[in-house]
């Protein structure tokens, strides 16, 4: 299914293609919108596994349990075979539009650190809407609290810790840095943010271009949205800490990595994080990805423009904690 207006960018060719068939059976019965009708068919299939993240990668899986004042979290910690004293970690918070997804969801993660070298710790943080905001955020928050504290034990150097994440978790990495920075806690030494989910009022260009015929549509967008802020949703009472796409004051971050597609509803969200972390004195390195839609390496893990963007992550990643390096 292509793009929903002419005005639109068109689809990456590659990409495209494989959109084109993955859409036939995506849409055969009627609109994937996430919704409250949706929602619960959606999380008992689930596009990541176990098995597929890890084939092909050479990681050992540890489960986790995280200590956190709402309870513990469930965890998973992926260990590269080969590797010797401290190594640098990438606490990492998957995507799932905030009312979906679990750990397993951290593809671009785990490219990311096998070109680095690098551990990751992949959290489950609670869901909306069952538990809205703060919830999610808090979650994450305590769980880098906690792995700042607990690193050594897990082979871990403390002063190599980057945080990441994609879609929701892209969002939620945002407010949590910008939470440690305000709040106090561990410092760190990147910012890997992968097509975020950062701002609530939808009124950008890219949120009406790519608003249907998509894997995630502005409709899908919007609930997610609701589902964690209720009636605050696209008003003056939601907060930086919410949604991290309102701030306009972004000094202090660590250097951050922020990349989307032209044809991701949330290029432009993107494009003005990275603009305003510039505007604020900051470091930011920005890739849009041409023709990339939502979920691109998902559904094309072997295009061209998928492997050019887990290679520029894993390079950036690299230069991070090399530059942190103790």
């Amino acid at each position: 299914m292509p793009p929903p207006t002419r005005s639109a960018p068109p689809f990456d060719p590659e990409c495209g293609a494989v959109w084109a068939e993955v859409s036939k059976t995506l849409f055969a019965g009627g609109s994937r919108d996430v919704d409250a009708g949706t929602l619960a068919a959606i999380r008992s299939q689930p596009l990541h596994a176990r098995e597929t993240l890890l084939e092909g990668r050479r990681f050992e899986e540890h489960p986790l349990r995280i200590a956190t004042p709402a309870g513990e979290m469930v965890a998973s910690v992926f260990e590269p075979e080969a590797r010797a004293g401290l190594a640098p970690a990438m606490l990492w918070i998957h995507g799932g539009g905030m009312v979906t997804g679990d750990r397993y969801a951290a593809t671009q993660a785990l490219d990311a650190a096998e070109a680095a070298g690098s551990i990751v710790v992949s959290i489950e943080y609670r869901l909306a809407p069952e538990h809205p905001a703060p919830a999610p955020v808090d979650d994450c928050v305590a769980a880098l609290h906690w792995l700042g504290a607990n690193a050594r034990e897990l082979g871990i150097d403390p002063g190599r810790l980057v945080l990441g994440g994609a879609s929701a978790g892209g969002g939620l990495a945002a407010a949590t840095a910008l939470r440690v920075r305000d709040e106090g806690g561990p410092r760190l030494a990147g910012l890997l943010l992968c097509c975020p989910m950062l701002d609530d009022r939808m009124t950008t260009l890219s949120t009406r271009q790519f608003a249907e015929g998509v894997l995630w549509t502005r409709a899908s967008n919007e609930f997610g949205w609701r589902s964690l802020l209720g009636e605050r949703f696209a008003t003056e009472a939601v907060s930086i800490y919410e949604a991290p796409g309102r701030a306009t004051d972004l000094s202090g971050l660590a250097p951050t990595y922020v990349d989307v597609g032209s044809a991701d509803l949330f290029r432009d969200e993107s494009v003005a994080f990275a603009s305003t972390i510039w505007a604020s004195g900051g470091r930011a390195e920005l890739h849009v990805w041409p023709g990339a839609y939502h979920g691109f390496e998902l559904l094309a893990p072997k295009a061209a423009l998928a492997t050019a963007a887990a290679a520029a992550r894993g390079r950036w990643l690299g230069r991070v904690v090399a530059q942190t390096s103790t």
